[in-house]
């Protein structure tokens, strides 16, 4: 469906082209200071204008309807909306009947009979994950000193993100990426063995995010071409600290105090100017389709954003489950250990 968490519950709603998008986050303490401000860094990060994204630019300005009065939380559920202004939805209109290769509009008109919003992609455009942010900008403030921190380490297969992008817009294709994120300050002990292990729950959230392909923690595929003399991380101190992280900070589903480090592969953006080859769900017969409309040349470069909101969502919910979670009162913050 379209929640997640179990203390820390995000909801998120709205689509491409609708009036709206935006986030429900149930669970967040009373007492946190909160204001439209301190979303901005995070949205204007996963906005459009950068050269090789989108030309459609919104103004993504966070209007907080319930949850906060006086600039704090007040423990009631927080609604954050986002308005749409700058659409353009006749551009979509041949993806009625008229699929796009490599995006949800197949699968998304057969799931649900056809009466699916097919505008800029509906509930599966990256748009939706402007809700995302916003509910990770929060999750952000409730777990510090905990940092989370992503960046773009290669795009096309480059690591000259520049001339890659460049490269990809001569030609006017699209190219994907490569995502690295890394968590330090992180406490031992959070998650569990086995189905909520911290692989499983960021593994979960991080493919609700439109375009991701593929995750892999420490060192990840490689481990797969190592010994075991070589991938283990020795021991270094009694806290835990070890020589190498092979094991990106995790050991048994469960963080061992040191960085939590995954990478993510972001797949090329499926709309694009060649001509494709689909089908007309109509007649049956093959077609060859243009795809109109505005769309980013790597939707890579705006991931950093998300893929850290999405991670601080997870370990601000792990941490109310530890009861490890500071308390707010106030405006002052007493820890519960």
């Amino acid at each position: 469906m379209n929640s997640f968490g179990r203390i820390f519950r995000v909801s998120i709603y709205g689509e491409s082209h609708g009036k709206e998008v935006g986030v429900i986050v149930d669970g967040c303490p009373a007492g946190l200071p909160l204001n439209e401000g301190d979303f901005e860094m995070d949205l204007v990060r996963r906005k459009s204008g950068a050269r090789g994204t989108t030309p459609r630019k919104e103004n993504d300005t966070p209007l907080i309807k319930s949850g906060v009065l006086n600039g704090k939380t007040t423990g009631a559920p927080l609604l954050i909306c986002f308005e749409n202004t700058n659409i353009r939805s006749t551009d979509y209109d041949t993806f009625k009947d008229t699929p796009r290769p490599g995006y949800a509009d197949f699968t998304a008109m057969k799931k649900f009979g056809g009466f699916n919003d097919h505008r800029g992609g509906g509930h599966f455009s990256g748009r939706i994950t402007v809700g995302l942010v916003a509910a990770g900008v929060i999750a952000k403030k409730l777990i510090h000193p905990i940092s989370v921190r992503a960046g773009i380490k290669e795009v096309g297969g480059s690591t000259e993100i520049q001339k890659a992008v460049a490269k990809a817009i001569e030609k006017e294709d699209s190219i994907g990426g490569i995502i690295e994120c890394e968590v330090k300050e992180i406490p031992i002990g959070l998650g569990e063995p086995f189905f909520d292990s911290v692989e499983s729950l960021i593994s979960h959230i991080i493919f609700s995010i439109p375009a991701i392909k593929a995750i892999e923690f420490g060192s990840g595929f490689k481990a797969a071409g190592m010994t075991g003399s070589a991938h283990n991380d020795p021991l270094i101190d009694v806290n835990g600290t070890t020589l190498t992280n092979h094991a990106g900070g995790i050991n048994g589903g469960i963080t061992n105090g040191n960085p939590l480090v995954f990478r993510v592969a972001v797949k090329p953006t499926s709309s694009i100017s060649h001509f494709q080859q689909t089908v007309n769900m109509k007649t049956g017969e093959q077609v060859k389709l243009v795809v109109e409309g505005r769309h980013d040349t790597c939707i890579a470069l705006r991931m950093p954003a998300i893929v850290e909101c999405a991670t601080a969502i997870v370990l601000a919910d792990l941490l109310m489950l530890e009861q490890r979670f500071p308390r707010i009162f106030t405006g002052t913050v007493e820890s519960t250990n």
